[in-house]
């Protein structure tokens, strides 16, 4: 648990699925090193949307993927390729709930 005074304050930016965030924002929002996020990039974890100049930007939801990822390797001890495709699954069981929330909305 989490204890705060008074005297802090936290700071922070709302992000959207539109918002594109670089390389370094990305490894310090996960407080991760470039390396590690860039294995992920190998691995299809996440992707960038772009890349120019050696700069890779991303969309914020790649923050989510990343963080998912962390747990999984730390609870579950999955490696990088394991952690890819346990992230699919998981995204396809939401495409899934999405759908079917759909339905039963008719």
């Amino acid at each position: 648990m989490a204890i705060r005074n008074e005297n802090e304050t936290l700071i922070g930016e709302i992000l959207n699925d539109e918002n594109e965030i670089s390389l370094r924002q990305i490894c310090n929002a996960c407080q991760l090193p470039a390396e590690i996020v860039i294995e992920y990039v190998e691995y299809g974890v996440i992707e960038p949307i772009q890349s120019s100049n050696a700069n890779l930007f991303f969309h914020s939801h790649s923050i989510n993927r990343i963080l998912t990822a962390r747990r999984l390797q730390d609870d579950l001890g999955l490696n990088n390729a394991g952690v890819a495709l346990a992230i699919d699954l998981i995204d396809e069981l939401n495409e899934v709930r999405h759908r079917l929330s759909h339905y039963e909305l008719d």
